[in-house]
Order: C-alpha cells, then structure tokens, then sequence
C-alpha cells in the first residue's frame, strides 16, 4: 500500500505544481485574459476547489470509500488537461477550471483520507505527503523549463502526460483494494493479529466542534503566517535590506530545498515522538523564524534563517496533517479540511500584508506579525492536543496470513 500510494502522491503533487504556479501566466498568454480578469477567474477556480475539499471528502466519509472518488477527482483532472490543451477560448478554459479543475484538486485529500481508514501510521502519512512535496518544490522550476524551451503550451502537454499517470496510479491503487476485498476469507489459515486505532476511542469518537474549530483556527493562522512571509521575501529583501533581488529568490530557493530533508525527518521523528510535540517544534521554529527576521541586516543571517523557516513549514504541511487525522474522527473531512487550512491561510495573508506593511517597521512587520500569530496557533494546538490525545488501539484478527 505504501509504495502505491507514495507514487499517488508523486503524480498529484506534480500535476498541481506543473499548472497551478503557472496558471495566471497561461491565461494571459494563452487564452487572452487580462490581468484583471486574471484574479476573478483565480478566485473562481479556488472558490470550486474549496467547496469540493468540504462535499466530496464528506460523502465519502459516509461511504467508507476514498479511493473510487479519488479515481473520478483523477479523471476530472486529466479531463481538465485535454480541455486546456486543446482550446484558445478563454470562456472555456474558465469554465473547465471551475466544473473540472476544482473538484480534481480534491484527489489528493482523499489519498491520504484513505491512509489513515486502512490504518497507515502517522510516520507513514509524513512520510507520503514529504514525498507530495518533492513534487510540488520541483514542479514550478520545471515549468519555467518547459516553458522556456519550447513555448507556454508546452506546459499544458506535459500537464496532460502528468494527468494520465495520475490516473493510473489511481486505478492501480483502487483495483489492488478490489482485489484485497474480493477473494473469501482462508477459514484454514490462523488469524493475524494487528493493531489498529479503536473506533470507540472516546477522543476520536467524540472530538467536539470546539475541537475542530480551534485546530481549524490555528492552521489558518499558522498557513497565513508563512503565506504573508514568502509573499513580501522579494520586497522586504530590496527595500529593507537594499540587497538585489536576486537574494530573496536564494533565500526561498535555499528554504524550499531544505525543506525536503526536513519533512523526512519529520516522518522519521513521526514513529517516535508524539505529532503534538512535533507540531509545537514547527510553531516555536515559526516563531524564531518571524523573530530573527524583523533583526536580521545581511545575507548571512537571512540564508542562516531559512533552517528555521524549512522545519516550521516542514512540520506545518506534514505533522500538521497527521495531527487534523488524528483529532477529527472522519478521515475525509480531516484531510478536507486541512487543505482548506492553506486557502483560508492565503485569504488571510492578505491583510496582514495590507497592514504591516503601512507602520513604521515597514516590511519587517510583516515578519513581526506573523510570528505573533504563532503564539495563539501554539495555545490553540495545545488545547486541542490536551483534548483528544493520541488514540487508543486494539487488536483485530484478521483471517489470512
């Protein structure tokens, strides 16, 4: 099941990283919009894919089956591609990132939904989603290649081939289920015992509301803190540094590229130290990072920090979505709503560029802000993890060696 899914994940991160950094420049390129038509459409697409991220994962939580819908979210996203490819005509482009490309982007929420209802370990689902991320860290500079060396729709290809391996790896994955599930039971061979999370738990069971908003609420905080961060790097570079801007693409480069060991390290750390420990490291990290930024007067310190900004978003994108499975009870709505997490994160963001940016520290504020809005993500976290805990595990005996 790991492998299958690692490559799931593969294919997903890249097909999203292919097109969606790139997306606003294919609309102008290629279909013609205008730059203000360009963020009315960019809302539209991410209004569907939040909805999609609530809907889908719910009805599939109410059917116990993740991976028939993530093979459907496969197909919409390969239909999606043919469509983008094969048209000029900005209104149908639009409308098929709207009715395709939205509920497509739900895929991925629903493979690691699916993880965690066969029973996979947190240090597996870090693991997979680090591997989510090489996808999405090599994505962007493959595009630039791409489009570089042989033209805008040269992406659009590449995105279509991405697509179709998506959707084999999503078959392979839910015949292999099918097949797991069909043969009857060998009545001759001696149970196997496993343990797996007790669906009685009473945390699990009855994570409350409360729960689930104050974890919502921290993700977003914490999301919009690294989306404000990276958003003002190349201005907080040239004009609080008077650095050229070249430093702040090196600095990004340097984090992103630490990034990856950093999440694998945070699968390892996974299988040994509670998620909730592992998530407060990643906000105190945060925390440093929004610190030492607001001080910092040179290239040596501004590369030295980006340690700091790799593990707190490190920890953010994959304990964050371990410890979202391990409170809230339903597997699709968890995975769901942390992707809504970062969505959110970005609409937020906004404001707290708007405003820091107009006091008196300039663009260190916006590193000041963020780091405050550590603080009350770490408190919220922590009364999440004093309420529901790790959950208990009991033995099934399964038939079948």
């Amino acid at each position: 099941m790991r492998v299958r899914a690692s490559v799931s994940s593969l294919f997903w991160g890249l097909q999203f990283a292919l097109l969606n950094p790139a997306l606003a420049l294919l609309l102008v390129s290629v279909y013609g919009a205008t730059g203000g038509q360009v963020g009315g459409i960019l809302a539209a697409y991410n209004t569907s894919a939040f909805l999609a991220s609530v809907v889908v994962p719910a009805w599939a939580d109410r059917r116990s089956d993740y991976l028939r819908p993530m093979l459907g979210a496969a197909g919409l996203g390969l239909a999606l591609a043919v469509v983008l490819v094969s048209t000029r005509s900005l209104t149908v482009a639009v409308v098929a990132l709207v009715v395709l490309g939205g509920p497509a982007g739900v895929g991925v929420s629903l493979l690691f939904a699916h993880l965690q209802h066969a029973g996979a370990r947190p240090s597996d689902v870090v693991d997979i989603r680090a591997v989510f991320s090489v996808a999405f860290v090599a994505g962007p500079p493959l595009a630039t290649v791409l489009m570089g060396a042989f033209g805008d729709r040269a992406l659009l290809v590449a995105v279509v081939a991405v697509a179709i391996l998506v959707v084999v790896a999503s078959a392979v994955q839910t015949a292999g289920r099918t097949a797991r599930a069909s043969p009857p039971a060998d009545r001759t061979a001696p149970p196997v015992a496993v343990e797996r999370a007790d669906p009685a738990d009473p945390p699990a069971a009855t994570a409350s509301r409360t729960a689930v908003v104050l974890i919502v609420v921290a993700f977003v905080a914490l999301q919009a803190s690294n989306t404000a961060e990276v958003a003002v790097m190349g201005l907080f570079v040239t004009e609080r540094l008077g650095l050229p801007v070249l430093w702040a693409g090196t600095a990004l480069g340097v984090a992103a590229a630490l990034e990856i060991p950093a999440l694998l390290a945070v699968g390892r750390l996974a299988g040994r130290v509670r998620i909730l420990t592992l998530v407060v490291t990643g906000c105190v990290a945060g925390l440093g990072y929004g610190i030492g930024m607001t001080v910092v007067d040179g290239t040596v310190g501004l590369i030295a920090l980006q340690i700091l900004n790799a593990w707190f978003v490190a920890v953010v994108n994959g304990a964050g979505l371990a410890l979202f499975l391990q409170v809230i009870p339903r597997p699709g709505l968890a995975s769901g709503m942390f992707s809504n997490t970062f969505r959110l994160g970005s609409v937020a963001s906004g404001p707290i560029l708007g405003w820091a940016s107009t006091t008196s520290l300039g663009y260190s504020a916006v590193f000041a802000v963020s780091a405050a809005l550590t603080v009350p993500a770490l408190v919220l976290v922590l009364l999440v993890g004093r309420r529901s805990g790790p959950p208990r595990t009991r033995t099934v005996r399964l038939a079948g060696g």
